[in-house]
């Protein structure tokens, strides 16, 4: 049998599952490449099997360098909450022979190796902790000055 068009694939999933959008299948298969190209890089191996959590570390990594700080959002608008959605979606682009897959392969494979809103969401929290007034033991509210700036004497 003649492996199908990717587009063709998709289109096909879709119809039948409409959990994800198209555009969520073109990403996976986007982060598929960007993963590949960064393994050769780091082990100098020509042809290599993708893991599951290697994919996931793809995925995040190529929606970072893609999205930045909307990456959450994106992903969310397509159906991609978890990485358990990017296990379903290799899975479904499997059956239907679009992506290839060894026998070790598994949709368990995905299953609670990756909080992908946490890794998405990491890069733009703040650096150091936010002390506020009462938890640090310090009960003296700040001056209310709207966009101004404190005075000399108030800080």
């Amino acid at each position: 049998m003649e492996k199908p068009n990717f587009d063709e694939a998709v289109k096909s999933i879709v119809s039948r599952d409409n959990r994800f959008e198209v555009d969520a299948y073109h990403f996976l298969r986007e982060a598929l490449d960007h993963t590949v190209i960064k393994l050769r890089e780091d082990e100098l191996e020509e042809h290599r099997h993708v893991s599951g959590p290697e994919l996931l570390e793809g995925v995040v990594d190529h929606a970072l360098r893609e999205f930045g700080s909307m990456a959450v959002t994106v992903l969310d608008s397509w159906g991609i909450r978890t990485g358990e959605d990017i296990g379903v979606m290799v899975f479904q682009l499997i059956d239907a022979r679009a992506f290839g897959r060894s026998e070790d392969d598994s949709p368990a494979d995905f299953v609670g190796v990756v909080n992908l809103r946490e890794e998405l969401m990491s890069p733009f929290k703040p650096s150091r902790e936010v002390i506020r007034a009462k938890e640090s033991g310090n009960d003296r509210e700040p001056p209310a000055r709207g966009n101004q700036p404190a005075k000399p004497t108030e800080i």
